[in-house]
């Protein structure tokens, strides 16, 4: 993959660099914020290769990329002039604010999704690193009192212990304070005389005012209200102070007021907060595990679609640092696996090469809990295989919960967490995440394939260079039955007619344009393969003289298949009285033996037209 070429039409089709207020990337997405969304050509960007799809949730304007999406965002950020690519999943490439106020909830995420997105795989990593060894100590592999063990513990488990420490700084950038001396806040809560005063249940005395003995180490919600006050108390402190001193007199008066005020107030009542929080969702957990299971399970990744996964982060992370254990994480593997396991299916079942390819590659990284390529380029898709890892996900979820399933620390919900699980329900986490895994594979093997969905992934795979794609979305209708003469006659050539349902015309083969009407209504494309298509939008719509189309191409531009052609206003159209019908025509008719329409009542992504060349005399000339 050429990343630059890529990333170049990425640029272009967002509405170029100057429309670009943030930048960033996660483990599969671009992630934008854009100025204006309307500038952006989301259908474009969809029919790039390397793209899997676009979606806009959380107030961002997302391109799911894949494995790849690092090398795109660098060779993005060069050609936009963004800075600090290395650091890109921190949203630190923010060039001017958008002036756009999104809505309290979309703000919400964005703030969370900025939080832990930078440190997530490192989150991740030192979770199935205990993981591991609390595998290696139950088999009896290693010592809790060896060396090796310790130093691998250490290494481990430091991030949760100095959790308060990596949020400080994350949460200052989101909130644009200064982030130094946010993780000397976030510091000062883990100094090791702080933590044994704590620990011990010792009341110490700020000029008299008992502090409340409450230990920081690993939590969640203290040290975000803390950075959240200091983000106003920063710039009250910059106004007094002269730029000659600012540097110096802020950021010690900050640590002066925020470390005594967090740890009298703000807190103790994050404590409370957190307290709480971890008290609700174990009481709504307890009231119906079965239920909880069969919920989470099976709408998880319904939840990534749209984004709010986000707002679970923090609740299983304070549940693991207020109770030592969290019981979400368990039934979310078994929604990923279900995810996986339709992807294995469809690896098995589709006879289309390029699907094929991608369900293989999706599958391995659902195992170890990346399935927004599953998602976006497999499962949701093809749709039926996504709701048959719903119901997947819901089995093993119900059995989990039943289980009662304990995660003892943080990790991506995946294979790579099982370890994890160890203790508490952990043969049910076992026997969900078969069942869950199972359930996506087998229903969609059976059930999530259409007959002529696998009809025509069959012919495209094996015969693409002779077969004409849908340009358009909607119901296809004989030729001989549109209201023509011309064409119903056939007189122009043999193809089908389409009755759309959506404005937009792309390109049914790879080729060359080779007739481009002023009007719009019309285009001629040249395949590779020698086919002469003529794409005519309506009947009569000539006499609206341009008007309601929008043509994307140039004569003699070379197109692959997918590329937008023209855009038109279905709807417009039919006010004006005219009838939208799309005509689909193979000119040169009398070049092939037969021109096959599909048996399909419905366009979309599947082929309308098969093409059998006329057989080569022996000893004639081939074309080439």
């Amino acid at each position: 993959m050429d990343y630059s070429e890529l990333a170049q039409s990425i640029l272009t089709n967002i509405g170029g660099k100057d429309n670009i207020s943030k930048a960033w990337h996660c483990a599969t997405r671009l992630r934008f914020n854009l100025k204006s969304t309307d500038k952006a050509n989301t259908e474009a960007i969809e029919n790039l290769d390397g793209v899997i799809t676009v979606v806009q949730s959380a107030g961002q304007y997302q391109v799911v990329i894949g494995n790849a999406v690092a090398q795109v965002f660098v060779a993005l950020a060069d050609l936009a002039g963004l800075a600090n690519p290395d650091t890109a999943a921190d949203a630190a490439t923010t060039t001017e604010d958008t002036g756009e106020k999104q809505n309290i909830i979309n703000r919400f995420i964005a703030f969370i999704s900025g939080i832990f997105t930078p440190f997530l795989g490192a989150l991740a990593g030192a979770g199935i690193l205990k993981g591991l060894l609390a595998l290696a100590v139950a088999f009896n592999w290693m010592s809790t009192t060896s060396g090796a063990y310790k130093i691998w513990y250490s290494a481990g488990d430091a991030i949760f212990y100095f959790l308060p420490v990596f949020l400080a700084f994350t949460a200052a950038k989101q909130l644009k304070v200064n982030q130094f001396v946010a993780v000397s806040l976030g510091a000062a809560l883990l100094y090791p005389t702080l933590v044994t005063v704590m620990t011990n249940s010792t009341t110490l005395h700020f000029f008299g005012i008992p502090v409340v003995p409450t230990t920081y180490t690993s939590t969640v919600i203290p040290i975000l209200l803390a950075v959240w006050v200091l983000s106003y108390l920063e710039p009250v402190l910059d106004k007094l102070f002269p730029a000659a001193i600012r540097n110096i007199f802020t950021p010690l008066f900050s640590l002066i007021i925020m470390v005594p005020l967090t740890l009298l107030v703000v807190g103790p009542i994050g404590g409370l907060i957190g307290n709480g929080l971890a008290s609700g969702v174990m009481a709504i957990y307890n009231f119906m595990p079965i239920g909880a299971g069969v919920i989470m399970g099976a709408f998880w990744q319904v939840f990534v679609i749209f984004g709010v996964h986000w707002t679970f982060v923090p609740l299983m992370m304070n549940n693991i640092a207020k109770m030592g254990y969290d019981p979400l994480l368990p039934i979310l593997s078994a929604a990923v696996l279900s995810q996986a396991g339709a992807a294995l299916a469809v690896f098995l079942k589709s006879r289309d090469q390029k699907m094929k390819a991608l369900a293989g590659s999706s599958f391995v990284t659902a195992l170890f809990g990346i399935t927004e390529p599953t998602i976006y380029g497999v499962t949701l898709k093809l749709k039926r295989p996504f709701y048959c890892a719903v119901v997947g996900g819901a089995l093993g979820g119900a059995i989990i919960g039943a289980a009662g399933t304990h995660a003892s620390s943080f990790t991506l919900p995946s294979l790579l967490a099982v370890p994890t699980f160890l203790g508490h329900g952990f043969m049910g986490e076992v026997i969900g995440l078969i069942v869950a895994f199972l359930g996506g594979a087998i229903l969609t093997y059976f059930f999530g394939f259409a007959r002529q969905q696998q009809a025509d992934h069959s012919v495209v795979s094996d015969q693409s260079d002779n077969t004409v794609m849908a340009p358009v979305e909607g119901t296809i209708i004989p030729l001989t039955s549109v209201h023509d003469e011309v064409f119903a006659s056939e007189a122009m050539g043999k193809g089908l007619a389409i009755v759309p349902n959506k404005g937009t015309v792309t390109a049914p083969v790879d080729g060359t344009i080779t007739a481009v009407y002023p009007t719009g209504h019309a285009i001629g494309i040249t395949a590779n393969s020698g086919a002469e298509i003529l794409i005519h939008i309506g009947i009569n719509t000539v006499q609206l003289n341009g008007r309601y189309f929008e043509t994307m191409v140039k004569q003699n531009q070379v197109v692959k298949r997918g590329d937008l052609l023209t855009k038109f206003d279905v709807d417009k159209i039919k006010t004006a009285g005219y009838d939208t019908t799309v005509m689909v025509i193979i000119t040169n008719t009398a070049d092939y033996q037969m021109v096959k329409p599909t048996d399909a009542t419905e366009a979309s992504d599947n082929w309308i037209l098969e093409l059998q060349p006329k057989e080569i005399m022996e000893g004639a000339p081939a074309n080439v």
